[in-house]
């Protein structure tokens, strides 16, 4: 007995062992992707304009000057304070970008890797005055950036919102942000209204992130604190069971959404522990499943994608951590 638990251990390392060289092996062919990333700074552009500048800019960047809007907006605009100080504070926090610019390449490379027929498009930092609901805009050919709305959860522009929307406007969330705009693109909504559906959607949005960040932490895909990121996994078992006995998988009542999977100050069993939960944790559930499925399936994300959330939830075998 003891010699086949030995065994048993060794078949486990040696496993484990092949698989990081597999991952080793895959990234160092990630890098050799070559990627034209193409990052113009508007931001800093309009920053340092004056009104004679202005015809200059609507013809670099046409997309951001709609037709309608007269020119005296725009030289009101260079002239406000408020417009000055976010741009400020956003080259104090972000300076010439080249950081970010290298994640973003590298980004771009690891989309390419796993979808080589996807359009990656140039990339345009902008002021958009704090418009967290639309930080990142994708768009065929364009990708507008919201640098604004990562300056850090505790910054003074923030003051006015909720600290759960606030926690998220921190650079640290930059590229999973990017990541899941491009998720969204690949990533069909399903049609049916069961709860077990959208939960497996945000599962593959999320898994895709796993893919695309490799380095990133599943706090930061998910967009959790450290704290939220613990408490959701040292209490996974205690949500599955909380869904199964509900009999919530298979639920068509919208009401779920707003309870575990839209953004939120916390996750909404009707429970004491409220309080203490993160939010949409239906979003981290479904990742777990589909992490669950595809250890034990060998499918491309492609082929995932594609797959009814009803067929990969049965086939994923998933049994929460204990």
């Amino acid at each position: 007995m003891k010699h086949r638990a030995k065994y048993l251990v060794i078949l486990v390392v040696l496993a484990f062992l092949s698989s990081c060289r597999q991952e080793d092996r895959r990234e160092a062919e990630i890098a050799k992707i070559p990627i034209e990333l193409k990052v113009l700074r508007f931001d800093a552009e309009f920053n340092r304009a004056a009104s004679g500048d202005l015809p200059g800019l609507k013809t670099k960047y046409p997309y951001l000057f709609p037709e309608k809007t007269p020119d005296s907006i725009w030289i009101s605009m260079m002239a406000d304070t408020l417009q000055q100080r976010l741009a400020n504070e956003t080259h104090r926090i972000f300076g010439d970008f080249e950081a970010q610019e290298q994640q973003i390449h590298e980004l771009y490379q690891h989309i390419n890797y796993y979808f080589p027929k996807e359009r990656l498009p140039k990339v345009v930092t902008l002021v958009s005055t704090v418009d967290y609901e639309n930080r990142v805009v994708l768009a065929d050919s364009l990708l507008l950036l919201g640098l604004d709305n990562y300056l850090g959860s505790d910054h003074t522009f923030y003051k006015g919102l909720s600290s759960y929307i606030a926690q998220r406007l921190d650079s640290k969330y930059l590229l999973s942000d990017m990541a899941s705009a491009f998720a969204k693109k690949v990533n069909p909504y399903p049609r049916d209204r069961m709860f077990l559906s959208r939960m497996i959607y945000y599962g593959k949005e999320l898994y895709l992130k796993d893919k695309f960040l490799p380095d990133d932490t599943d706090a930061q895909k998910i967009g959790y604190t450290p704290a939220q990121m613990q408490w959701a996994q040292e209490n996974e078992e205690q949500i599955w069971r909380f869904f199964v006995e509900q009999e919530l998988l298979y639920s068509t009542d919208s009401k779920l959404d707003k309870r575990f999977l839209d953004p939120a100050p916390f996750s909404k069993f009707g429970l004491e522990l409220d309080n203490e939960s993160p939010p949409r944790l239906g979003r981290y559930m479904g990742w777990q499943i589909v992490r669950a499925f595809m250890e034990g399936n060998n499918v491309t994300p492609q082929r995932l994608l594609a797959l009814p959330s009803d067929e990969i939830f049965k086939k994923s075998n998933y049994k929460p951590k204990r």
